[in-house]
């Protein structure tokens, strides 16, 4: 099964700089250098912040365009993986290597099938 793994950033709180980003780039890229050896490994990949996302409507056939994010929350998406496991079980395994890797929650999901 294929499961989404997001990386949920509090955007009020400061990025890490230096020595910090440093190290947390050097955490992530471990898991991600684990998830490969270990053939689990599809997809992921960092988000710049938020308010460079462009949220697209159409309703009424009518399109139209927002820019920055459509929830007014702290929280927003700041990376994800897409991960090939054998249950739920194996994806919450990885989700806590990632979220130790990340300093912060990773919100797990399986795909519906239809990918």
């Amino acid at each position: 099964m294929h499961y989404f793994m997001g990386v949920q950033n509090d955007e009020s709180v400061p990025m890490p700089t230096g020595a910090d980003w440093d190290a947390s780039f050097a955490r992530v890229g471990a898991v991600n250098d684990e998830m490969k050896t270990k053939g689990v490994w599809v997809f992921g990949g960092g988000l710049l912040s938020s308010d460079s996302s462009t949220v697209v409507r159409v309703q009424n056939s009518t399109t139209t365009m927002t820019d920055g994010p459509f929830a007014e929350t702290k929280e927003q998406l700041g990376g994800f993986w897409v991960i090939d496991v054998d249950d739920l079980d194996a994806a919450l395994a990885w989700a806590e290597k990632c979220a130790e890797a990340c300093w912060g929650p990773i919100e797990v999901r399986p795909f519906d099938g239809l990918a």
